[in-house]
């Protein structure tokens, strides 16, 4: 597509005013975020451990998760996608809001210190831990139309079907389906604005913690990412840790990394009475 002189006026306008933007909230930022998570670092005490869960390739698995605990989700293999979908246990209209969490903190990329956003400007969960960084939240999760398009007529599960599924155990619909984020997809997006799938970014071992800022139901799907260039659906099974997470305390990574997540914390006070102590 051609574009005019004006059109292109137009849109340099908006970068910079984007730009300008993203400065300032990052500016007021007050502490830097950290190097991602060392593949042997943070245990998790064997006293803390709630449950344990293996997801096989192909399936899906729900849970409530209470606020203070956490979810560690491990890529055993190196070559598995979990999508997650969250929502509010109490009011589930109230939801996981992908767009949000993007905009809000100003990066499309998710890393230790971001925080999962809902869709009424409050904190689901904390990533209180991450080995990659490699996790996508543009480009979705799989469909029967994307497997079938990548490889070819056959039983194929994909995430979509999972979460129609997961939401009908927990007492949902198809409408209370949103756009999912998925954890070891290494998706970036190169300076034309196309997708590039990064695979060299994710290994065995990965693991990423989630750390519950309210009470939550959770719906996670194992299924290959759209983009993923592997040529075969087959993956392997992903682990789930439940734990009891160490309490956050006021100088907290994720409460403090920026003053969009301060707000939003204080979004989760109103609503829940609660306040952590300086």
């Amino acid at each position: 597509m051609i574009l005019t002189q004006e059109q292109q006026t137009e849109i340099a306008a908006n970068r910079r005013r984007y730009e300008e933007l993203k400065a300032a909230g990052q500016g007021q930022a007050p502490r830097a975020l950290p190097p991602p998570t060392a593949r042997d670092g943070a245990p998790i005490a064997a006293a803390a451990i709630r449950h344990r869960e293996i997801i096989p390739d192909g399936w899906y698995w729900t849970t409530q998760l209470k606020r203070g605990e956490a979810l560690r989700l491990v890529n055993t293999g190196g070559q598995s996608c979990i999508s997650l979908l969250a929502w509010a246990a109490a009011d589930p209209s109230e939801r996981l809001n992908h767009a949000d969490t993007i905009k809000v903190q100003w990066a499309a990329s998710l890393r230790k210190g971001r925080v999962i956003l809902s869709d009424m400007g409050r904190v689901l969960l904390s990533i209180v831990e991450d080995t990659s960084g490699a996790h996508d939240t543009l480009a979705g999760a799989s469909s029967a139309a994307t497997n079938a398009a990548k490889y070819g007529a056959g039983p194929h599960r994909n995430s979509r079907d999972n979460f129609i599924l997961a939401a009908g155990k927990l007492g949902l619909g198809r409408r209370d389906i949103m756009p999912c984020i998925a954890f070891f997809a290494p998706v970036a997006v190169d300076a034309e604005g196309r997708f590039v799938w990064q695979d060299e970014r994710r290994q065995a071992g990965d693991f990423i913690d989630l750390r519950a800022e309210m009470d939550l139901l959770i719906a996670l799907s194992n299924c290959p990412h759209p983009l993923d260039p592997l040529p075969s659906p087959v993956r392997a099974a992903v682990e789930v840790v439940r734990y009891q997470a160490t309490p956050a305390v006021a100088d907290d990574l994720c409460r403090t990394a920026s003053a969009e997540a301060v707000r939003a914390f204080e979004n989760n006070a109103l609503l829940l009475d609660t306040r952590i102590a300086g």
